[in-house]
């Protein structure tokens, strides 16, 4: 069985308006991703919502949830804005029977200089290997849903404790 890859949204996918200088969604840069990383594990992709992690509500989260559960697949990744992916993190890890990482960028991966690609990587690398449960991945480190924050002042996730 494969993988199960959700997107939400997140800097992620993010596209750059040269005119006014805004951050907008258009479509998933996912396919081109899994593609430029020469990715061979069978994966089925599927958009939930693209919204930027500040504005995702507690009915996104619930739906990401009821998804994950409905799954055919026993692990799956999310790709999420990487301000309240720790939020979200927590509410999933009431999801039993799955391995879910959650996963994004700090860059835009239009960008060119992006985490973005390092990130999934390591989250294909991760789901595979992982027990069941809730991590978050980025930067090549996994840390458990209920143990983990984006540091506002570094831009960096690390454990609570």
């Amino acid at each position: 069985m494969g993988i199960r890859i959700f997107i939400t949204g997140g800097t992620f996918d993010k596209e750059y308006n040269e005119l006014t200088g805004q951050l907008y969604f258009n479509d998933s840069h996912l396919p081109e991703m899994l593609d430029l990383g020469r990715n061979l594990v069978p994966v089925e992709v599927r958009t939930l919502m693209m919204v930027d992690s500040l504005e995702m509500t507690i009915e996104d989260r619930e739906l990401i949830a009821e998804h994950c559960r409905k799954s055919k697949e026993d692990k799956i990744i999310i790709t999420h804005g990487t301000d309240t992916m720790a939020e979200t993190a927590r509410l999933l890890d009431k999801v039993e029977g799955k391995t879910i990482v959650i996963t994004g960028a700090m860059i835009p991966y239009k960008f060119g200089s992006s985490d973005g690609l390092f990130n999934l990587g390591s989250a294909l690398a991760f789901v595979q290997t992982l027990k069941p449960g809730v991590y978050v991945v980025m930067n090549g480190r996994c840390f458990n849903a209920g143990n983990v924050r984006k540091n506002k002042e570094t831009g960096v996730f690390e454990e609570l404790e």
